[in-house]
């Protein structure tokens, strides 16, 4: 391990992105040779063992403290949480599952399933969740018999280096090559991460689009998912509180890091005042026309968001943004618009303890008014609804073109996988083409196998031409 380190320090020092990737990818291949990836029960090992090395108590908070410090982003108990929770869920959805040998056979239909590596995984990974990504992606990776390298974000490196340092400690203590799980050196920049996402068998992208537009240019098959921007309608039949309650719980969640928070509550016209009181009870803050004001004009610096609010406690907000009192003691704030548009900064992402509220004149209005923010920002990602009406909900599922559509949610707990309901566990949401993604679901371990199909022969199955033509020959002709 010293001789690779030391030879890695050589090539970083002569600046060479390519050879830096050439000789990590070569240590991967050299991993994946010796992982005993065809045997289900050691490849599920694998994966526990990277699980507890994130899961384990004082790691979990080891690494969320280093997360804050490393990146100013998020709060130490909410990433504690997150690296429990998620790596928590995902391992029991990847237990349940089999990913090598013999996955699934239909002797009705002649069909025996096998899954394969796909090889070596670029896991690129952004600086809001600098360790519970990495873990996340390298299990699903591990699960399927690959290897994995991390391509972390320059701003969470010290915290993402310190997750994949604990990820190859558990995997040599169970028995399993360490170069299994690689990162690449410091400093990452976006030469190093081109390299390795060229050079591995399957690029798997979270956080910038930036890096997902250049994933899917790479020539190497990607994956890539899209930016969020969360719309959540409050209807009229819904539980006012109960909403209240769960839009708070996931507006304030980490200082609002996660792409599956609240950026817009959209409230119908006859609850308007009651559901505004109820998110007041919950430490929401209505912001004044001064305020909103000075949101407009400090959130964002020169059509960027700025970096010293995004992320940030409340009081921190309110100072930097020069807010009242009541705003600095308060949770969140509301800022109320009255549209949508690519002209009306209050309907993109936020990514800060900041919400924009509209009023909608009646449902099809409130559906017209999600439509219309995800067309700013977040076209295929999520929306949710607080209602008592399924028809509702069913409406608005129909109506959006979005991959998922929460029901009396709190937003950022479900979206990526919850124990009460059945999505699976994930940090990476897919957009589907809508957001110029090649997946319309949440990041799973199907992602990261390929599978060889084994056909035999059944009892010929093959209708008759009136079976097939006949309703269509009644009604047209032939």
């Amino acid at each position: 391990m010293a001789v690779a380190t030391e030879r890695l320090a050589e090539l970083v020092s002569a600046e060479s992105p390519e050879a830096i990737v050439g000789e990590i990818l070569d240590r991967a291949r050299t991993a994946l040779a010796a992982y005993e990836n065809g045997d289900q029960a050691r490849v599920d090992e694998a994966v526990t063992a990277l699980a507890w090395s994130v899961y384990k108590p004082e790691h979990a908070r080891e690494l969320a403290e280093l997360a804050v410090r490393d990146t100013g982003l998020g709060t130490v108990e909410s990433k504690i949480i997150k690296n429990t929770r998620k790596t928590f869920g995902t391992l029991r959805d990847l237990m349940r599952v089999r990913t090598v040998g013999v996955i699934e056979e239909d002797p009705a239909r002649g069909l025996v399933k096998y899954g394969k590596p796909v090889g070596v995984v670029a896991a690129v990974c952004p600086s809001t969740n600098p360790a519970a990504t990495p873990v996340n992606k390298a299990m699903m990776a591990l699960k399927g018999g690959n290897a994995v390298v991390i391509a972390p974000s320059p701003a969470g490196y010290q915290t993402s280096a310190r997750t994949v340092e604990l990820m190859r400690e558990e995997l040599k203590k169970a028995g399993f090559p360490e170069d299994l799980v690689q990162i690449l050196p410091a400093p990452v920049s976006k030469a190093s991460t081109q390299a390795l996402m060229a050079g591995a068998d399957l690029a798997v992208v979270t956080g910038s689009q930036d890096n997902v537009k250049r994933a899917m240019a790479s020539g190497t098959v990607a994956i890539g998912v899209g930016a969020g921007n969360v719309p959540v309608i409050v209807d009229s039949s819904a539980d006012l509180d109960d909403a209240a309650e769960k839009i708070t719980a996931s507006k304030i969640f980490d200082n609002s890091t996660s792409c599956s928070s609240e950026n817009a509550i959209i409230l119908l016209d006859d609850i308007y005042d009651a559901a505004i009181a109820a998110l007041e009870r919950q430490g929401g803050h209505r912001a004044s026309a001064d305020e909103k004001q000075k949101i407009l004009g400090g959130l964002w610096v020169g059509g960027k968001l700025n970096r010293e609010v995004i992320a940030r406690d409340m009081a921190v907000v309110a100072d930097r943004l020069g807010l009242s009192e009541a705003a600095r003691d308060a949770r969140f704030v509301m800022v109320e618009d009255d549209r949508p548009g690519r002209d009306r900064p209050l309907s993109d992402e936020k990514l800060s303890l900041v919400v924009t509220v509209y009023r909608a004149r009646d449902f099809d209005h409130a559906k017209q008014l999600v439509r219309d923010i995800l067309e700013v920002k977040g076209k295929g990602h999520s929306c949710g609804i607080h209602t008592a009406d399924p028809d509702r909900a069913r409406a608005l599922a129909a109506e959006t073109d979005v991959v998922r559509v929460l029901v009396n949610q709190a937003h950022t707990f479900g979206n990526g996988g919850s124990f009460n309901n059945a999505l699976p566990f994930t940090l990476s949401m897919g957009g589907g083409t809508w957001a110029k993604n090649s997946i319309s679901e949440n990041l799973n371990y199907r992602h990261f196998i390929n599978i060889t199909h084994l056909v035999t022969t059944i009892p010929e199955d093959k209708p008759s031409e009136a079976a097939l033509f006949g309703g269509y020959w009644a009604k047209y002709g032939q």
